[in-house]
């Protein structure tokens, strides 16, 4: 048997909604009749009045530091474990600069206490992500923020539908960030959305500006004026109303999604709890004030090496497994800004050592039987 690490679940309305659009004659372009669909959803499912689709998540944080209105000189703190975007959102501006704060070891979040060693008079804002889907510490965060008059942006790029206590993720923060890439948990393909959870009215039009390449297309969109025109410098972050037909068919069903993820998680969870009480691996820790969404499942072995063994194992077996991320600061780019081996111990031990096991939503039973199956015997041979 072949288990693939991920494969997009369609819910059954996806090709219904792009039919209706050229059946209807509706526009393919951006802010069409999806767009609207999905966003209203989006705004009454988080509990927010300004929610922008975009084209990526990438555009989301794009916008979200361009928004903050920094200066040259000043500093964002960001975790090293996250993916690139995250980073190039603030090194996109001229004269802005990042500084690495290092993870904890059971969630993979960035860490508060290194937040807060890592402030100076430079520091301006921070992003941080809430990997796997499981919340940061949010009260430490924003008390840090609070106490040093910093922006916050919220990469909740694998979060859609995880909380903090009671709050929705992408809804604590200044600005909230969501991916619907085709590996998350909802998905257009590509696209994601900008949360704006600061109540200023100039500020949404802003956004909305920025969206739409420096015009204030959006007001002609609503009828709001009678033509649109040049106000500002801007870029194209607004998707096509296709990708956002299929995003409200994957929002619709969002509750289904997520429990078919959660059970494939807890079936491993419990499945491979007695190879942790073994010491073998510790997976994955959710702390009592997050909900998460079932975002990935993933392992932290002991060493590189164990690591390794089982990737190749796996993959020997037909498991597609896989890990993550290289570390920004040891990267080609971290290195060119001054980064390197040692200066963030955890995360590097923590990224050397994890593997993360399939999960979708259209995942059959007998393939998730199959991975504990292949990691049994895996534990056997290894141990």
């Amino acid at each position: 048997m072949n288990v693939q690490f991920h494969k997009p679940y369609f819910s059954g309305n996806e090709l219904k909604y792009i039919t209706d659009i050229f059946k209807r004659g509706l526009s393919i372009t951006g802010d069409g009749y999806y767009t609207a669909k999905a966003t209203e959803w989006l705004e009454k499912k988080l509990a927010i009045n300004k929610v922008l689709l975009t084209t990526s998540c990438t555009s989301a944080l794009e916008m979200a530091v361009r928004i903050l209105k920094l200066n040259p000189g000043d500093e964002v703190i960001l975790p090293s474990f996250t993916f690139t975007s995250t980073a190039n959102a603030v090194l996109l501006n001229s004269g802005l600069k990042i500084r690495f704060a290092d993870i904890q070891t059971d969630t993979l979040n960035i860490e508060p206490d290194d937040i807060a060693a890592k402030i100076n008079k430079k520091t301006k804002a921070l992003i941080i992500m809430h990997y796997a889907g499981v919340s940061c510490d949010m009260d430490r965060i924003l008390k840090i923020a609070k106490d040093n008059k910093l922006g916050i942006i919220e990469d909740a790029a694998q979060a859609i539908g995880a909380k903090y206590k009671d709050k929705f993720l992408g809804t604590l923060g200044d600005f909230g960030c969501f991916s619907f890439h085709e590996t998350k948990n909802i998905t257009s393909g590509e696209g994601g959305a900008l949360c704006i959870n600061i109540k200023n009215l100039n500020l949404q039009e802003e956004a909305e500006v920025m969206r739409e390449k420096g015009t204030n297309r959006t007001k002609f969109i609503r009828g709001e004026i009678e033509k649109y025109t040049w106000v500002n410098t801007g870029s194209s972050y607004l998707p096509s109303d296709l990708l956002a037909a299929v995003l409200f068919a994957q929002l619709e069903n969002m509750d289904k999604i997520q429990s078919r993820r959660m059970r494939i998680y807890d079936f491993y969870k419990k499945n491979l709890s007695r190879f942790e009480k073994k010491g073998y691996v510790k997976l994955p820790v959710i702390p009592e004030y997050a909900k998460h969404n079932a975002h990935t499942f993933f392992l932290l072995f002991n060493k590189k090496t164990e690591r390794n063994f089982v990737l190749s194992f796996l993959k020997q077996n037909g498991v597609d497994a896989r890990f993550h991320y290289i570390p920004l600061h040891l990267s080609p780019m971290g290195k060119k800004l001054g980064y390197k081996l040692g200066d963030l111990p955890l995360t590097e031990k923590m990224s050397e050592t994890l593997l993360r096991l399939p999960l979708y939503a259209g995942m059959k039973g007998e393939e998730v039987k199959y991975v504990i199956n292949i990691m049994e015997k895996m534990f056997r041979d290894l141990f």
